[in-house]
């Protein structure tokens, strides 16, 4: 690793195995600061909504200005709690953050993916924080299957609107994927766990770098 980031990100849908990889490579080098997910930075506002009826808070009666404003918040307050000189690991990253407010947006609001996907950007507009190396984590390129891999690995039925959301997040991955999102795109499908952190290793360059290490 010639200059590492100020930020690395694993993005993707749930059970893909992001908090796993976020273990190991926080485990691999100690110039990386685990900074979570942006509720753990700004819990206030999310402790309110989350006292009433969350499901319905997020699907419903939120708007997608708010949800979005509440992500790139807690997003930015997650940022301002790296150290200096260090690489922060974040569980979803601004590219995420964009998609999971998009997905919603689409079985909110009834908008098409790029419709929603628009809607979401011109909210955000250029609130990008330091350098981030994003890699997008996905179970397979084909968005059913996709579905299909991560909703077995839950162990219980998705109920509700939540398929819909997930097979529509799956749907706006894909699109920012194909937009250049993402610094890279790791396909999952039938690879191991092993053989996929060894990707991850790739993409950021952190073959040198050992258990224990300093930059």
């Amino acid at each position: 690793m010639t200059q590492a980031p100020d930020f690395v990100s694993l993005n993707g849908p749930d059970n893909v195995g992001k908090t796993t990889h976020l273990v190991r490579l926080a485990e691999r080098w100690d110039g990386f600061q685990p900074l979570g997910a942006v509720h753990e930075h700004d819990p206030e506002p999310w402790a309110r909504v989350a006292a009433g009826d969350y499901a319905r808070w997020w699907f419903e009666t939120s708007t997608t200005v708010e949800l979005t404003e509440m992500l790139l918040a807690g997003h930015a307050k997650r940022a301002a709690a790296r150290e200096a000189g260090r690489t922060g690991l974040l569980d979803r990253g601004l590219p995420m953050l964009l998609a999971v407010a998009t997905a919603t947006c689409v079985v909110k609001d009834g908008l098409t993916v790029g419709e929603a996907f628009k809607t979401v950007t011109d909210i955000a507009g250029s609130r990008a924080t330091a350098p981030e190396t994003s890699i997008l984590l996905l179970p397979s390129l084909d968005t059913e299957l996709s579905y299909a891999i991560t909703s077995a690995r839950e162990g219980r039925p998705w109920t509700g609107i939540y398929p819909a959301y997930q097979k529509t997040l799956h749907a706006v991955l894909l699109h920012q994927a194909d937009h250049g999102s993402y610094t890279a795109v790791v396909d999952c499908e039938d690879r191991s766990l092993n053989d996929v952190h060894a990707n991850l290793i790739d993409h950021l360059d952190l073959g040198q770098l050992t258990d224990g290490s300093a930059r």
